[in-house]
């Protein structure tokens, strides 16, 4: 355990970029054989615009790795956080950290970014994608990354995670969005069965339907625990049939397939949910929606 550990601490830049790019080949080509639904769409150009802001991200992560790096080496020199609270075992330290990271860094500030008016323009960018593939899981504005990059830091300072558990997380982080977002058909109750465990593409296909209150359930991004912890889970019978991707107040190519438009939106006039108001609690999480 420990030599997986270590291997990761001292993880090669080479060895995580090849981590997420045999992740996009493997679910793209299992996209053309088991898709969950045929979509018409010129799949090259839609991967390129999404390419396009992995690339931004790829800019913003680099940027902060530094605090990342310290923090990370802070809390672990000085046991700072959860994981010191009490003597654990490598194994179990290594879950309760990424249940932690995955918790403040993927859930926790998801659902910020829907319940935050200002911070959710940013995060529109990733919604309006109505050929919601493996490539959506690249799509996030630049903005977007700068907040979840802080939230990882903090999610640092609060379980004081190790370089190498941030790292083994953030390679589970890049794979599991790459799975949840693949317009793949899994065996109904194989789905199922990992929807208790893991964020499933039946799952997450949910979160990117074009209306609340469906927009706002399943925040995950590895672990599906926290979606039903805290009553954010919903499902629908038959995702390939029921559910329309993109966003109701943005459902026009020129919106959602133009870059120039796609950075301009956080700061362009907010349109409010044409069926729900923002925010709103009042929704269906946590029953099976058909």
């Amino acid at each position: 355990m420990e030599t997986f550990v270590n291997f990761f601490e001292n993880i090669p830049t080479v060895y995580r970029t090849a981590i997420l790019v045999s992740g996009l080949f493997i679910f793209w080509m299992m996209e053309g054989i088991i898709p969950l639904s045929k979509i018409s769409y010129k799949r090259y150009k839609h991967a390129a615009l999404n390419i396009f802001f992995m690339l931004t991200t790829v800019i913003v992560n680099l940027g902060f790795a530094f605090f990342l790096v310290r923090t990370s080496e802070y809390v672990a020199e000085n046991q700072v956080g959860f994981l010191y609270v009490v003597v654990l075992p490598l194994w179990l330290k290594i879950i309760i950290g990424l249940l932690l990271m995955d918790l403040i860094s993927a859930y926790l500030i998801h659902w910020i970014l829907h319940k935050v008016k200002w911070m959710w323009k940013f995060h529109i960018i990733h919604h309006t994608d109505t050929k919601v593939d493996v490539t959506t899981s690249l799509r996030a504005h630049p903005g977007e990354s700068v907040f979840r990059f802080v939230f990882t830091i903090i999610a640092v300072m609060v379980s004081g995670a190790p370089i190498g558990i941030v790292m083994i997380y953030q390679s589970m982080s890049a794979m599991l969005s790459q799975f949840n977002h693949a317009n793949i058909s899994l065996p109904a109750k194989l789905d199922l069965l990992l929807s208790y465990i893991l964020v499933s593409p039946n799952m997450h296909k949910v979160h990117h339907h074009f209306k609340q209150p469906l927009t706002d359930t399943n925040y995950g991004n590895i672990f599906s625990v926290w979606d039903r912890l805290f009553n954010t889970f919903a499902s629908v019978d038959s995702p390939e049939q029921e559910l329309v991707y993109g966003l109701d107040t943005h459902m026009e190519s020129r919106e959602h397939e133009n870059i120039a438009n796609l950075l301009a939106i956080p700061f362009q006039k907010y349109r409010p949910p044409l069926n729900a108001k923002f925010g709103s609690e009042k929704n269906s999480a946590g029953k099976n929606l058909s």
